[in-house]
């Protein structure tokens, strides 16, 4: 192994590999999305049960975790490699639902502590109990700090045990209870040395096959005990099952026969029957550099398996973003679409239609007052003054048509937008499942209202802004002979009034309007200002429209906070790397 240095800077990139991971939550539902959390979920409890304690203690000894399917003889097994029974077994299933880690007295320290599985509390048995299992000091786990779920490893301390090598009889990996299962693979993680037990008529189960395919794959160290061997098959049964751990690349793994054999009035096997693995893990226990290797070659294929696991994290979470982005691009731009459609509608004279054209005629007059231009904007501006002077505020008619022709347009618009959006979102999982079954398709209640409160704050800057211009004494004069709320109409139709948009005789009316417009306005503030107030008046109500949308929009795009504040994809991909090169200069890479 590498010096005391490399050792605490693969600590560093481990330490800073985990903060990351368990910041990856992957929120959205992505394809892989649920696989991936479940990798990142393994990736961190691997971290804590096994790899970092290891990494902080290279020296500990070694957690050798037995394991296999249900009614393998785990239990039996332990018992025999103790001398006495330690743990339960029995014929109702599930049993060993509460593990127990059997270790050499002077290895007691190394196990008491939160070292390794640190979310599993301690409870310290202290005798063996007429019915054959340990019984405990500690009452109960659930008064225990770190208990995840009252679950507690249960430390028994036994000299037969190899000082250095620490047994941990685990749940059946294949049990009915998904806690029993999901505990055993935790366990599994957790060891050094697998001795993994399996019986003459099971050897092949799926399985446990699964999990020592995965054990080779990460270059765990395991040895095999093929149990409850019918006299006369043994080698014919041992080859079968060497061929098999040699195609799936565990050929250097040991194998020891245990031959069928009846139990004593204890449950207990011959001792004699055990005894190569007794011997094989007493040897373990007086050799400390075969233990290191052990150590090492495992660590190695953990460390491995937390560096593709992160490395995998950044590229799930690197498609969390894309699937985000492009969630986020389907209603961005179908509210783009709805803004460019409402500010269309002002630019190319379709709010001059209907109402706001029969209202802005009877303002100004009929063709005849169109005519009166040439006479002069003198005349023109005493026909106003005269026409204000004998009816009651008909500019106000002219305000309140134009506020209800583009309330209209705008909440369409926005409508069309939203359910644009929500289909755009059904179609891809992660925005079905962002959308959880809510109408946002559907516009609130009071956004018409807010709609036309928005323009008639408007209509409101605009009259601020035609006083603005008319501060000095001369143009004053001038907009105070028209009225400011006249002339705040006559930009409003200015604004609205080019042609695009109309057809036939609306082309000559509004064009005509635009006319009228702009020249009055013209003769009072000048061509410069006019042309100046008018791009800060569409600015204006550019700006309120995108507000009323941009709300809208965000009634979607609020649900994609849940990709904030999350791990990076690069961050993560840089982390694994580090953590490779850490553990190469260690000597623990692959």
């Amino acid at each position: 192994m590498g010096t005391v240095n490399d050792q605490t800077e693969l600590l560093r990139a481990l330490e800073d590999a985990r903060a990351l991971l368990a910041g990856a939550d992957l929120p959205l539902s992505t394809t892989g999305a649920a696989h991936g959390r479940e990798e990142i979920g393994r990736a961190v409890a691997q971290l804590d049960d096994y790899v970092l304690p290891r990494v902080r203690s290279l020296d500990a000894p070694l957690l050798a975790v037995v394991g296999g399917s249900t009614g393998a003889g785990k239990s039996t097994l332990v018992n025999a490699l103790v001398g006495h029974p330690v743990t339960r077994a029995g014929a109702i299933r599930p049993t060993t639902r509460q593990p127990i880690l059997v270790h050499h007295p002077h290895d007691a320290e190394a196990f008491a502590t939160q070292r390794v599985l640190p979310h599993l509390s301690r409870i310290h048995a202290r005798k063996v109990t007429p019915a054959g299992s340990t019984a405990a000091d500690t009452a109960s786990p659930h008064a225990l700090p770190g208990t995840a779920d009252g679950q507690a490893l249960v430390l028994l301390a036994e000299p037969r045990i190899p000082e250095g090598v620490a047994l941990l009889d685990a749940p059946d990996v294949d049990s009915i209870s998904d806690e029993n299962r999901r505990l055993a693979g935790q366990l599994l993680a957790a060891a050094d040395l697998w001795l993994f037990v399996t019986t003459a008529n099971r050897y092949a189960d799926a399985v446990p096959w699964r999990l020592l395919v995965e054990a080779a794959q990460r270059r765990i160290t395991v040895a095999v005990v093929l149990d409850r061997v019918p006299p006369g098959l043994e080698a014919e049964i041992e080859e079968d099952l060497r061929r098999m751990l040699g195609e799936q690349g565990l050929a250097e793994a040991p194998v020891f026969t245990v031959p069928e054999s009846p139990l004593n009035e204890t449950g207990m096997l011959p001792p004699h029957v055990v005894a190569p693995v007794a011997d094989y893990l007493a040897a373990l226990g007086r050799d400390a550099a075969a233990r290191s290797e052990i150590a090492r070659r495992t660590l190695g294929g953990a460390v491995g398996s937390v560096a593709d696991r992160a490395r995998a994290a950044g590229e799930a979470v690197a498609a969390q973003h894309r699937v985000g982005e492009q969630l986020r691009s389907d209603v961005e731009r179908a509210f783009d679409e709805a803004l460019a459609a409402v500010v269309d509608s002002t630019r190319d004279g379709t709010l001059l239609r209907g109402e706001v054209l029969a209202r802005w005629q009877d303002f100004v007059g009929t063709g005849e007052f169109i005519r009166g231009l040439e006479a002069g904007i003198g005349r023109l501006r005493d026909r106003v003054t005269a026409f204000l002077t004998g009816r009651p505020a008909p500019e106000v008619q002219v305000e309140e048509a134009i506020e209800s022709g583009l309330q209209t347009v705008v909440v369409e618009e926005t409508a069309r937008a939203a359910e644009t959006a929500e289909r755009r979102w059904q179609d891809e999982p992660a925005g079905r499942a962002l959308l959880g079954g809510s109408d946002l398709g559907s516009l609130p209640a009071d956004f018409p209202a807010r709609t036309a409160a928005q323009i008639r704050a408007w209509q409101g800057d605009l009259m601020d802004l035609i006083q603005r211009e008319g501060a000095d004494k001369r143009t004053k004069a001038r907009a105070m002979s028209l009225g400011v709320n006249a002339l705040t109409v006559v930009l409003m139709i200015a604004v609205f009034s080019t042609t695009g948009g109309l057809t036939g005789l609306e082309v000559g009316i509004a064009g005509g309007s635009g006319v009228v417009g702009t020249k009055l306005l013209e003769a009072v503030f000048g061509e410069d200002a006019v042309r100046r107030m008018a791009e800060e008046a569409r600015r204006n109500l550019e700006t309120r429209i995108r507000a009323l949308l941009d709300e809208q929009a965000a009634v979607f795009l609020d649900r994609l906070d849940v990709l904030a504040g999350g791990s990076r994809a690069e961050e993560l991909t840089a982390a694994a790397e580090r953590v490779r090169a850490a553990a190469a200069r260690l000597g623990a890479g692959q």
